[in-house]
C-alpha cells in the first residue's frame, strides 16, 4: 500500500514538470501561451483528482481486507473459546446425561469416541432413527483381534409393556455377574422403570416406539433391542425375554450354555396348516417361496454374528412389513423363514424359552402363584427329552419359561435357591 502512494507522488511530480516545461519552450504569442497554460492547468487539476481518487480506492480496498482477517481472528478465537467451553462446567446435555463421561480424579471429559467409549457404551440414550441405528448396529470389524481384554458378555433383552413385575428374581439371578451380562428394555415410549440407582435395570431403557400386538411393529421392537445390544462389542450372545418371562437355572449354567453354543435358538419349522403355510403371501415372490416358508417361536437367542445379519436386511424385511398382515404375524414368521433362507447352519431350530401352548388360541397359559411348586419347576427343567447340543445331547433344553403371573413372584423367590440354584 505503501509503495502505491510512492509510485501515485512521482507520477504526479512528473507530470507537473513535464508541463511546465512544454509551456515554457513554446515560442507562441503570449496570448496563446496563456491559452495553453490554462489547459495544462486544468488536465493537472484533473490528473491530481484522478490520483486521489485512485489513492481513496486503495486506501478502502486495504481497509476492507484488513477488517476481513482480524474479523475472522476474531471468530476463530471464539470458536476455540466456545469449544473449550463445551467440556467445561456448562457442558451440553451429552455430557450432563453421560453420554461423555467426567474422568474424576483429574477433572477431564473421556473423549466420546475413545475406545472405551466405542466398545463399552455406558449410555445406551441415543438420538438415532431406527435406519441410522441400524446402519451403526452392522459394522463389523475386518481385525479379527481385539485392541482390550474382551470379556464375551450375554445381553439379556426385555420386551415388555411397562413395570417388570418379576424383577426381584431377575435381580436375584443377575447378582454377581456384573461384568458378564447387559440389560436393554423396550417399553412404551417415555417409560421409566420404578428402580433404584443401584439395581441392575436402572438407566436401561433404550429409545422406543409403540408396539401393537399382531403386528410388524412387535417384529420392529426386537430389531430395535438388537440393534441397541449389537453397539456394545462385548455382547456375545442376544437373549429374548418379556416382562413374564423367569430363569430356571442359575446365571452361571445360563451363561456357559450359550457362549460355548456354537449355534443360535430360533425355532424354525414347516407348518403344513393355515396357521403356517396358510399365512403365505404369493406376493412374496420370486423373493420367498412357499417351500422356504418358516413358522417358529418369538423368543429367541441369537449370537453376534447372526444378530448383524438380522439388523442389516432390509430387502426380506420390506416384504414382510408390506405383506405379512393380520392373520399373519411377522414376530412368528420373519426371523424362522429368514434364518432358513440363509443361515440355517448357524441355527439349533429350537428355542431355549419354555412356553405351554396346550389351551390352544392366540396366547400360552398364564402361570400364577396356585401353579408354583417344586415339581412344576422341575419338569420344566428337565423334560425327559434329551435335545441337541453342538455335537451330542443334552438334557438341559430349556433356560427360561413363561408365562408367570406377578402373583408368582413370592413362591418363585422362595424355590430360587433350592430349584433353580440361585
Amino acid at each position: 500500500m505503501i509503495k502505491g502512494l510512492k509510485y501515485c507522488d512521482i507520477w504526479y511530480r512528473k507530470i507537473v514538470k513535464e508541463g511546465i516545461r512544454n509551456i515554457r519552450m513554446k515560442g507562441m504569442p503570449r496570448s496563446r501561451d496563456k491559452d495553453d497554460s490554462e489547459k495544462h492547468m486544468g488536465l493537472l487539476k484533473l490528473v491530481q483528482i484522478l490520483s486521489f481518487l485512485v489513492v481513496f480506492v486503495a486506501g478502502v480496498v486495504f481497509g476492507l481486507v484488513t477488517t476481513s482477517h482480524f474479523s475472522q481472528h476474531v471468530v476463530s478465537k471464539a470458536e476455540i473459546y466456545s469449544f473449550i467451553n463445551h467440556f467445561s462446567a456448562d457442558a451440553p446435555e451429552a455430557v450432563k446425561n453421560g453420554n461423555c463421561t467426567v474422568v474424576k480424579d483429574c477433572n477431564k471429559v473421556e473423549d466420546c469416541l475413545s475406545m472405551n467409549s466405542f466398545v463399552r457404551p455406558k449410555n445406551i440414550t441415543h438420538y438415532m432413527s431406527d435406519d441410522e441405528l441400524f446402519w451403526r448396529a452392522s459394522m463389523v470389524p475386518t481385525k479379527e483381534e481385539f485392541p482390550y481384554n474382551r470379556v464375551p458378555k450375554v445381553a439379556f433383552m426385555f420386551l415388555t409393556r411397562g413395570p417388570l413385575p418379576l424383577l426381584p428374581l431377575w435381580e436375584k439371578f443377575f447378582q454377581g455377574h456384573e461384568k458378564l451380562f447387559s440389560i436393554y428394555v423396550h417399553a412404551v415410549p417415555g417409560f421409566k422403570l420404578n428402580v433404584s440407582s443401584t439395581s441392575h435395570f436402572y438407566g436401561r431403557e433404550i429409545p422406543s416406539q409403540k408396539v401393537h400386538w399382531g403386528t410388524v411393529t412387535l417384529a420392529d421392537a426386537e430389531k430395535r433391542l438388537l440393534a441397541n445390544a449389537l453397539l456394545d462389542f462385548s455382547n456375545e450372545r442376544f437373549v429374548l425375554v418379556s416382562e413374564s418371562c423367569i430363569p430356571v437355572y442359575n446365571f452361571s449354567t445360563v451363561y456357559k450354555y450359550l457362549i460355548r453354543s456354537a449355534h443360535s435358538f430360533v425355532e424354525s419349522y414347516d407348518e403344513p396348516t393355515r396357521y403356517g403355510r396358510g399365512r403365505y403371501s404369493r406376493r412374496m415372490l420370486p423373493d420367498i417361496k412357499l417351500y422356504q416358508w418358516r413358522k417358529g417361536s418369538q423368543w429367541f437367542e441369537l449370537n453376534r454374528a447372526l444378530a448383524v445379519y438380522i439388523v442389516s436386511d432390509t430387502k426380506y424385511y420390506t416384504l414382510f412389513k408390506k405383506y405379512c398382515l393380520p392373520a399373519c404375524y411377522p414376530d412368528e414368521h420373519y426371523l424362522p423363514t429368514f434364518i432358513n433362507m440363509f443361515h440355517g447352519s448357524l441355527n439349533s431350530n429350537r428355542t431355549v424359552t419354555w412356553v405351554d401352548w396346550s389351551i390352544g388360541g392366540p396366547h400360552p397359559v398364564t402361570y400364577g402363584e396356585a401353579n408354583i411348586t417344586k415339581e412344576f419347576i422341575q419338569s420344566i427343567r428337565s423334560k425327559g427329552t434329551p435335545c441337541q447340543y453342538n455335537l451330542g445331547t443334552t438334557s438341559i433344553c430349556y433356560l427360561f419359561a413363561r408365562k408367570f403371573a406377578p402373583s408368582a413372584l413370592e413362591p418363585l423367590l422362595n424355590l430360587s435357591s433350592s430349584v433353580m440354584g440361585f
